[in-house]
Order: C-alpha cells, then structure tokens, then sequence
C-alpha cells in the first residue's frame, strides 16, 4: 500500500534498528491489523518490548505511539473490505463482551469529538445555515441515515429543507440542480467514502453553494471542498461503522441552531402541538392501559 507512511519507514530501514526493523517488517506486512493493536500488543506480536514499539514511533517522527497508529488507521479505514473488517474486528474483541467493547469504543469516540472540533467552525456552519436560502442535506449509503436524521428536525425548524435521498448519481443531480450561491449543503461523509457524494460536491462548489462538511478528519475527501468542516470521529465496529459521534455532533447542530432562533423555534412547536394533539399523533401516557406490555 502507497502512504506517506511506508514510505518513511521504507527510507529510514537502514539507520533502524533490530528490534525496529521487525516492528516496521510486521506493519508493511500486516498494517490492516496492526493499526488496532496497542503498543504492547504489536510489541508482543514481533517479540519486543512495549518501550521499542514507542521509540520505533518517535523515531519516525510521531510523538507517540498512538500518534502513529492514528495515522495507520486514518491510512486504511477507507480502503478495508467487508471482510477484512470482520477479521479486525473478530481479532479486537475475541471472546470479550462485546456490548463493553462497542460502547466504551463510542464513548472514547464521542470525547474525542468534543475535543477536535473547532468551535469557531460549528458556530460558523449554524450562522450560515441561518442565512441561507435553501439548505440542501447530502449523505449516501451509510451516512444516509445521519442525513434523514437532521433533516427530519431541520423541516420542523426551516422552510426550504432538501433531503438529497438517493445514491443514483442522475437522479442526485436533478435534486440539486437548483442549487445556487444563497444556498448551503450540509454533505456527510465517512468511510468508506462515497464517491457520489464528492462528485456532487464538485457541483456544488462550481455553483458557487456555500458548503459545510461532517467527516472523521480533514483528510477527507470531502473536506476539500468545505467552507466549514466539522470533524466527528468515526471508527470500525465489524462490518459497519461506528456513527455514534457524529450523531452526537448532528444533535448539536440542531441544538445550537434552534437555540439561535429561539423565538422562531417556540412557535412553531407551540403550533405543532396543536397540530399533533387534534391528529393524535403521538400516544399520550394516559392513554395507556396500565397493564400494558
């Protein structure tokens, strides 16, 4: 595999040392496992100290270990087939509990969240879908159900609310073909990346929409075409992906958007209310008999 990576350890194979050299072997060899291993785990593996596995980073320029192992998984988490997530996976988790394994992974996932996203970014995204004439919400395949989510609470909130709902490549253009400079797309997109969803955005760079990209680092492919990136970590969990994050991060933007239009947001529930109670769309708990299951 290609990456900036490989080729730094391919550079400095000579001056590396013994135990090194075996660490950089085992990753070259086997860099989609060896991107989820803890330092003592890969030190194990090639038979070398914990220690070695943390200098073998730093000498590579990292500041740590999990620096570097950031890098590996950032490297080849859009490049791993189905298949080989399930044999990561299965070599992570092992007979382990699987439900202390997948929700501490999210929690981990949603702290770092909270510290890697630019918070003059996210204000920036919520006064620009304030303004915006029309507000166009684009996430394909897996990413697909984050942008359902926003949408269904942004149409409560705004008027002009596009949910770009299909992968078919014609079919998103015709949705978008509206799309101008008083606009703003919120794209969503993580691995494996969807390579609709970039082709759509160069559309919409060309015409000029302002965009704002959710993505797992600004690395992404989407991220090039941001006016405002918002980064919500995303990692494997066997053959889906881990979106706990950046649902968390969706919440917040409707939360940091309805709060901006407070007055606005508060009528309109009121109305609603209305609205839901004379259709009954909703059970209410008086409702219920009290030996209901």
């Amino acid at each position: 595999m290609n990456s900036s990576l490989l080729a730094s350890m391919e550079a400095n194979l000579r001056r590396l040392s013994k135990g090194h050299k075996k660490i950089a072997a085992y990753i070259a060899e086997n860099y989609d496992k060896a991107a989820f291993m803890t330092a003592a785990a890969l030190g194990n593996k090639v038979g070398v100290s914990e220690s070695t596995v943390v200098r073998f980073a730093t000498e590579l320029g990292f500041k740590g270990y999990p620096e570097l192992q950031r890098e590996l998984q950032q490297m080849i988490k859009s490049k791993l087939t189905a298949v080989q997530r399930m044999e990561v996976s299965e070599s992570l988790i092992g007979d382990g509990d699987i439900i202390s394994s997948v929700l501490s992974d999210d929690i981990e996932l949603i702290r770092e969240t909270a510290e890697r996203t630019s918070r003059a970014d996210f204000q920036n995204a919520v006064q620009e879908i304030n303004r915006a004439r029309r507000i166009y919400i684009l996430g394909v395949r897996s990413s697909a159900a984050l942008a359902s989510f926003l949408a269904f609470y942004f149409n409560l909130v705004f008027d002009s609310v596009v949910l770009v709902d299909t992968s078919s490549a014609s079919e998103m253009f015709e949705q978008m073909f509206r799309i101008g400079e008083e606009d703003v797309c919120i794209a969503i997109s993580f691995p494996r990346y969807s390579k609709q969803t970039v082709s759509a955005l160069r559309f919409i760079a060309d015409r000029g929409a302002k965009i704002i990209a959710v993505t797992d680092t600004e690395k992404s492919p989407i991220a090039l075409y941001a006016n405002h990136l918002l980064v919500a970590r995303s990692d494997m969990a066997s053959v889906v992906d881990s979106l706990t994050a950046p649902l968390s991060l969706m919440n917040a933007l409707i939360v940091g958007v309805t709060l901006s239009r407070r007055d606005e947001v508060y009528d309109n529930f009121n109305k609603l209310e209305g609205i839901w109670d004379e259709y009954q769309v909703y059970e209410k708990t008086e409702d219920i008999p009290e030996n209901a299951e």
